[in-house]
């Protein structure tokens, strides 16, 4: 190429690559990656963040004992001052303790005991269906045994069994829930890596002398990483009802430790005279439930493939290595 045939297409690629990076397109792709977050998303991650920091940092803004007894203001109802002097913004408890610090520190409980249940669910039921989906044979057989013989036993009797032998505590509840939930795990990524190990590229991987170890941390692992975030987040709210259910019963968390089931169990006797006691923790469980529903369907339209375009965003076109869509090239 002569040499100013080489200048004209040198200052036509500096044109396109400034017309590329102007402050209006750079502004057109933040809106679009927005957009894509969709009014589900936007809100659930909305109401996450304002219930995770309620309950790691409500009690440093409403600075009142969780536990303090006052007989003389008990059953308060919400927005009333007690004859204390006291306002209580939610009320008060059979025994004067004020609802929104107890419901505060009843999410911190019940969001900790959430999440390390769920981790630790995850870590076991993705590592046995792995294990189960690459090796197969006696292995496969003797896991999908196990999970037959797990969803065979009730969540409630077990919960009640375990907690009956070792006694309540937070310990005991992050092993039930975690006995309870790695089964969804080990089934859906069995079945993923079943469908994997047939593709070309674990194929080749093989044939280049890939060990299991290698094959599982470096192909198979990562291509089941979009569906075990989505499963994540939905075992994450069957935890919270799970760890309300148990403390209801009065086998999950002790007595002294306020959480929002134990909160229920003490209020449901006092419903015809104080509602309030009762529906606030159960209505703070519906709203971090239906935010992490929503959250995990978002997840779930997001990381799927077949709902988006190849770029990962719906709706908007796939762009070469030099910043240009594929329409805009053409």
């Amino acid at each position: 190429m002569s040499e100013p045939y080489a200048t004209a297409a040198r200052q036509a690629h500096a044109k396109e690559r400034i017309t590329w990076f102007t402050p209006r397109r750079v502004l057109a792709d933040r809106l679009a990656v927005v957009h894509s977050l969709r009014p589900k998303g936007v809100f659930a991650a909305m109401i996450l963040i304002i219930v995770v920091l309620s309950a790691f940092f409500g009690n440093a803004i409403w600075q009142v004992d969780p536990s303090f007894q006052q007989l003389s203001a008990r059953l308060v109802p919400p927005l009333s001052v007690g004859s204390d002097g006291v306002y209580h913004l939610f009320g008060t408890d059979h025994l004067g303790r004020d609802l929104l610090a107890r419901t505060l520190a009843g999410a911190r409980i019940s969001l900790l005991v959430a999440l390390l249940a769920m981790c630790v669910a995850a870590v076991v039921g993705v590592s046995v269906g792995l294990a189960s989906g690459v090796f197969g044979s006696r292995v496969d057989h003797a896991v999908m045994t196990c999970v037959d013989v797990q969803l065979a036993l009730p969540f409630t009797l077990l919960a009640i069994s375990i907690a009956t032998i070792t006694g309540p505590s937070l310990m005991n509840v992050i092993v039930v829930l975690t006995a309870t939930s790695w089964v969804a795990f080990a089934r859906v990524v069995r079945s993923q890596v079943l469908s994997l190990r047939e593709m070309e590229f674990i194929s080749a991987a093989r044939s280049l002398g890939c060990g299991p170890g290698r094959l599982l941390v470096r192909h198979l692992l990562p291509n089941c990483a979009s569906i075990i975030i989505v499963i994540s987040s939905f075992a994450a709210a069957r935890m919270i009802v799970a760890e309300a259910t148990i403390s209801f019963l009065g086998v999950g968390v002790p007595s002294w430790i306020p959480s929002w089931g134990s909160m229920i169990s003490e209020g449901r006797t006092y419903l015809p005279v104080a509602w309030w006691v009762a529906i606030i923790p159960g209505g703070a469980i519906t709203v971090s439930v239906i935010a992490i529903n929503l959250l995990g369907d978002w997840l779930r339209d997001r990381l799927d493939p077949r709902l988006t375009s190849p770029n990962g965003l719906t709706g908007l076109p796939r762009r070469n290595g030099r910043g240009r869509s594929d329409a805009e090239r053409a």
